[in-house]
């Protein structure tokens, strides 16, 4: 059961909606829905939900899909992302909005990856990602802002500066993340990006979190 949305490319020998990649699996009936304006490139595979995860793998709009990416049984990708070339998402991962995930990088099962992150080329993710941050390494480690990206999306210069500051001090500062991450929304009340970082560390999550 596979839908793809108008507008959406596939090009040869990908392979879409077949059987997930999970010995669990015993036939039952799952989806894979696919929206609009997506290019999927030659050898992607993406595999439907599992019973174990919702029966559901969801992509979003406007995205990348180079040759060879595989998104796994039950993730959740959002709009307008980028996987290069044989990037790779775990089962039950959830991709956010505008992220780009470099070529050969892995992101491991039950992971999140926050909105508008970055994720260096053969890295290899072994716990979630805070929106807007970049990460590299074999075991990959938080090395700080996407500030490239943020810059090319038009977002106001004393919102990213604001967000600098709350990452130094939710990352450093002496109390756990998430008591970090709640002083500086009292701090910062009207910058959406701090307030995005701060839902997505007090959010419920199967992972620990990548840290400088």
């Amino acid at each position: 059961d596979t839908s793809l949305g108008a507008g959406t490319t596939v090009w040869p020998f990908a392979s879409l909606g077949h059987r997930p990649q999970d010995l669990k699996f015993a036939g039952e009936s799952s989806r894979l829905e696919i929206g609009e304006n997506n290019m999927i490139r030659e050898y992607v595979t993406m595999n439907p939900g599992t019973d174990g995860g919702g029966l559901l793998t969801k992509v979003g709009s406007g995205s990348l899909f180079m040759m060879g990416v595989h998104v796994g049984h039950d993730c959740i990708v959002g709009d307008r992302v980028v996987c290069a070339n044989y990037a790779n998402l775990g089962g039950h991962c959830v991709v956010g909005d505008d992220v780009v995930i470099g070529a050969l990088a892995g992101i491991h099962q039950f992971c999140r990856v926050g909105a508008g992150a970055m994720i260096g080329g053969l890295s290899a993710v072994v716990a979630d990602v805070v929106p807007y941050g970049t990460v590299t390494g074999q075991r990959a480690t938080l090395a700080g802002l996407n500030l490239v990206g943020l810059k090319r999306r038009g977002v106001d210069k004393a919102q990213i500066n604001e967000l600098r500051a709350a990452f130094s001090e939710i990352f450093e500062g002496d109390a756990s993340l998430k008591s970090n991450a709640e002083a500086c929304v009292s701090r910062y009340p009207n910058n959406p990006l701090i307030l995005s970082m701060a839902q997505f560390l007090q959010a419920d999550t199967q992972r620990r979190f990548t840290r400088p």
